[in-house]
């Protein structure tokens, strides 16, 4: 649970300065904007809809009744876990540097390196993912055949248009989120209200059927593979940490943002995926559509033209879901550059004087999403993908948090203002057997390439750590004393 902030003005000003670091960007987003952008990349919309036909075609709608709840509470161990390493570490850096913080030192430089190379990957697949899916809700709108070609063009479009206002400032960014939580809430009821209102609805006891359309066996397999569809939507909350040197009191704003956009979006979600579940007329007709699944149930309830209007409103809440991915993702660049740990790092830990944002990690996120997409072109694939190697790196220093726990040095948890306590241990503990169970079901068949991908993309970073990262970064820049003053000026 969270202590009283404690943190003023000065506290502000000087926090990063305990790290090492200046103050480049701009701290001028409140707690709000920082909870919107991570409820944006969570973005119920976009994970709910996107793979809800994959989700209804392994496990049917006992995934959808049952899937979402494991999901979210499992989530909400994960977020508060992770919430309570930002209060102590409230920097761009996030999960990179809490385990810099955290990790023996017989690890060196290396692990915290390896953690942020893949939440930067994460971050940069999980957009590709999200913005793709943006192009398969546009097209029927604007009634754009949705061959291949098509998607791609409207998706690096969305990418590239993100980029742009993301680099005028986060300032804009702020304002475009907050209005995003409202885009989502409203867009939710109002499709939740038309099918319940419009639609012939199911029995009650639909919502239990345990109904695999593929023919994959055994059922409670099929529906483990299922919970892809919930956990993608869960990614990317990690967002409030990546912008805490932004935020107003980031040792409380940050930590509030990551926790509420998670128990917000398991509510809110679940009441979507229900309302469309018992909506659904054919199972085996929703999955055949030409369109996603979600917008098949809408106008099978209101119509073709209502349907596609909330289908764009749906499209809206991704595009705005990209957008904030941008921004999370960038600044983990920008944090890893900082600390001399990507290739050209002086180019890509410039911040624009006057705008404040980092146009280079900025534009090197977008370009390097586009290329994912190329190279997946499957959304199942990337999503996959995004959520292991995110997964991933929430595990990582979630464990070393549970690990440091039992130490008997100083407690890391005396610099949080947000603390868990008691529980802490137990909670830290649920969070990392759950990742590590749930990241091992995701790359199982038929997502054996998101296995190969997450192997590939290991064996890569060893390589480029062996060849080049080694011999030029030595770790985040605070120094001992610097860390020491972090603590105990708390």
């Amino acid at each position: 649970m969270p202590n009283r902030p404690v943190d003023t003005a000065d506290e502000a000003r000087q926090q990063i300065s305990r790290f090492g670091y200046a103050q480049e960007l701009f701290r001028s987003m409140g707690g709000f904007s920082n909870f919107a952008i991570s409820f944006s990349i969570i973005s119920i919309l976009t994970g709910a809809g996107t793979l809800y036909g994959y989700g209804l075609e392994m496990g049917g709608p006992l995934e959808m009744t049952l899937g979402w709840p494991i999901a979210s509470i499992a989530m909400l161990a994960v977020a508060a876990s992770m919430a309570e390493l930002c209060s102590a570490y409230p920097t761009s850096g996030a999960m990179y540097h809490w385990t810099a913080a955290l990790a023996p030192t017989s690890f060196g430089p290396f692990l915290p390196w390896f953690v942020a190379m893949f939440n930067i990957i994460g971050l940069i697949a999980a957009q590709a993912g999200i913005n793709y899916s943006c192009a398969q809700f546009i097209a029927p709108f604007f009634n754009v055949a949705p061959t291949q070609k098509n998607l791609f063009l409207i998706f690096a479009f969305v990418t590239l248009n993100q980029a742009i206002l993301n680099h005028f400032g986060v300032r804009l960014v702020a304002i475009l989120n907050d209005l995003s939580v409202a885009v989502h809430i409203i867009g939710v009821f109002v499709i939740v209200g038309a099918v319940l209102w419009f639609a012939p609805l199911q029995p009650v006891s639909f919502l239990v059927s345990p109904i695999n359309s593929n023919g994959r066996s055994p059922y409670w397999w099929a529906f483990l593979l299922g919970l892809l569809q919930a956990h993608w939507t869960y990614t990317g909350f990690d967002g409030s940490a990546h912008m805490a040197e932004e935020t107003q009191e980031a040792r409380t704003h940050a930590p509030w943002g990551i926790f509420m956009s998670v128990a917000v979006s398991g509510v809110v979600g679940y009441i979507l995926i229900l309302a469309l579940t018992i909506a659904i007329g054919n199972i085996g007709d929703v999955l055949k559509s030409t369109v996603p699944p979600p917008i098949a149930i809408v106008q099978s309830a209101v119509g073709l033209r209502a349907g596609s209007a909330l289908g764009a409103l749906a499209s809206m809440a991704m595009w705005f879901c990209g957008l904030s991915a941008t921004a999370s993702a960038s600044r983990t660049v920008y944090a890893l550059a900082r600390d001399q740990g990507t290739p050209r790092s002086s180019w890509l830990r410039r911040v624009h004087p006057k705008l404040g944002t980092p146009g280079p990690a900025i534009w090197t996120v977008a370009v390097c999403s586009i290329a994912a997409m190329a190279w997946a072109e499957a959304i199942p694939i990337v999503t996959s993908l995004s959520t292991v190697t995110l997964y991933i790196s929430y595990g990582i220093p979630i464990l070393l948090g549970l690990l440091a726990r039992r130490s008997t040095g100083a407690d890391w948890t005396a610099a949080s203002v947000w603390r868990l306590g008691g529980a802490g241990k137990w909670i830290n503990l649920g969070a990392v057997l759950y990742t590590a169970f749930i990241c091992i079901v995701l790359i199982m068949p038929p997502n054996e390439l998101a296995a190969k991908g997450t192997l590939g993309l290991i064996a890569g970073l060893l390589l480029l750590w062996f060849v080049r990262a080694r011999s030029r970064y030595t770790g985040p820049k605070w120094s001992a004393a610097a860390h020491t003053a972090a603590h105990d000026s708390r």
